[in-house]
């Protein structure tokens, strides 16, 4: 009796059928060499397995890399330092192969084998890191990392106060460690979110909290289970925006969360939905990592240095003879770098400092290291101050160096050609026959664009608006 053909083939026969491994039928499948399944989920019919070409499927597959190897790479790939964020696990490896990301072509599914090839593409993607957030959940320590907060902080977040629940879990064992152990996982996006959807926490001084210190969520009030809700003035801060934006939003968008609480005039909303909504409506963001500053220094015998300041804090004064001061997360490397620059006799110079929501500024020496900890999440912050009357603007282009605007004591003459400035000065230039040499008239310097070389210029339109009311 002629035994029938089968018609349709799982992984395993299709496999069988050309005989290949099952992990170079799966990458096949995974990569597009051969057409996807057509007979159901995960089934082939024998059209497709019989079209396919044996030897291609075989060479296709170049050694699988274990998923420890796989998380390691993509951790290189995420770059150093890993401020604010955990290193990819072998865990991470599975979640991904689960999402789609990657073929899983062998080994235990939680922990799978995958394609070199294949890892080192999603490494080069530069929507690494908001992949890793959206199908990667978090155990409490890596939750902790991914905010920048202390464990014991983070405790607080997920437990007393009900900021977080759990997505998920998984059983690890400890063995002498307390054997077997349930550990809730945390949805990473929603982790990330939380200083954006509880902006009225001072999230500075939670991961700037020392260890050993009384954490500063501490005189916060829980949640009240099924109670969390916002009002429009707190849903415009999420969103940093005007509270009359909110309110356009809400009448002209039909499916804007309808109130769960307060009034006809004082509208309550759910959190969650509305936090839902600004995503969707992209009047939010996922932080996928600190913002970040540049800085330039030059030090002593002209060494120059180019630091990365991680979540900067930039503080200005307003009066002239005050103190500006910058901190930032730094490694250990650049904070011992940035400590050796600023120890001479006069300080430091800043040639330029980038920072998000500033223009680039620049300071004339005096800068120093004034402190450096480290905070109870393992991260160094560092803190430079100058006087304020030596800031200014950087100039242009990307090596920076301070803008110096020059006051002369005797007026300028007409046949002056330098450059001038609002506020009275002014850089000489060599074809300029009174102000070339920079020696006649003598010149007041002060830095460009700060906070001298302003009120030398409100001092001018002062003086200028009071001779034209005399006129």
């Amino acid at each position: 009796m002629r035994r029938a053909m089968r018609e349709a083939y799982d992984e395993n026969q299709a496999a069988g059928r050309l005989r290949v491994p099952v992990a170079a039928w799966r990458w096949a499948a995974g990569s597009g060499l051969v057409p996807p399944a057509d007979a159901g989920p995960g089934r082939w019919s024998r059209a497709v397995v019989e079209a396919a070409d044996p030897e291609q499927v075989r060479a296709a597959l170049r050694g699988p890399i274990g998923a420890g190897v796989a998380a390691d790479r993509l951790t290189e790939a995420l770059g150093a330092p890993l401020r604010c964020r955990p290193r990819v696990t072998a865990a991470a490896v599975g979640h991904l192969a689960g999402a789609g990301l990657l073929v899983r072509l062998g080994g235990d599914p939680a922990f799978p084998d995958v394609h070199p090839d294949q890892v080192a593409a999603l490494a080069r993607r530069r929507d690494l890191p908001a992949l890793l957030d959206r199908h990667v959940p978090l155990g409490p320590d890596q939750a902790a990392r991914r905010l920048g907060v202390r464990r014991t902080d983070f405790d607080q977040i997920a437990g007393r106060l009900g900021w977080l629940s759990p997505v998920g879990s998984v059983t690890v064992d400890y063995k002498r460690q307390g054997g077997l152990t349930t550990v809730p996982l945390y949805s990473a996006e929603d982790v990330a979110l939380l200083p954006i959807v509880r902006p009225w926490v001072d999230w500075r001084a939670v991961r700037a909290a020392r260890p050993g210190t009384r954490s500063p969520l501490a005189g916060l009030n829980p949640v009240v289970p099924g109670r969390d809700r916002v009002t429009l003035a707190e849903v415009a801060r999420m969103a940093r925006v005007g509270r009359a934006a909110v309110v356009a939003w809400r009448r002209r968008h039909t499916d804007f969360p309808a109130p769960s609480g307060g009034t006809d005039v004082h509208p309550q909303f759910d959190r969650p939905a509305v936090v839902a909504w600004l995503l969707a409506h992209d009047k939010i963001e996922v932080p996928v990592a600190m913002p970040s500053a540049s800085l330039v220094v030059v030090g002593a015998e002209c060494r120059t240095f180019r630091f990365r300041l991680d979540d900067p804090h930039l503080v200005l004064a307003d009066e002239v003879e005050g103190e500006d001061q910058l901190s930032g997360w730094s490694t250990d490397a650049d904070a011992d770098e940035l400590a050796a620059l600023t120890a001479g006799a006069f300080g430091a110079t800043v040639a330029r400092l980038t920072e998000p929501g500033t223009g680039p500024l620049a300071v004339l020496g005096q800068v120093r290291v004034i402190e450096r900890f480290r905070s109870g999440s393992g991260g160094l912050r560092v803190t430079l101050a100058w006087p304020t009357r030596l800031r200014g603007a950087a100039a242009n282009g990307p090596a920076g160096g301070v803008v110096r605007h020059g006051v002369p004591y005797a007026g300028l003459g007409d046949e002056c050609v330098c450059h001038r400035y609002a506020c009275g000065g002014l850089i000489p230039v060599t074809c300029c026959a009174e102000h070339g040499d920079a020696a006649s008239p003598v010149l007041e310097w002060h830095p460009g664009g700060g906070v001298r070389c302003g009120a030398l210029a409100d001092g001018r339109r002062r003086v200028t608006a009071e001779g034209e009311r005399v006129g």
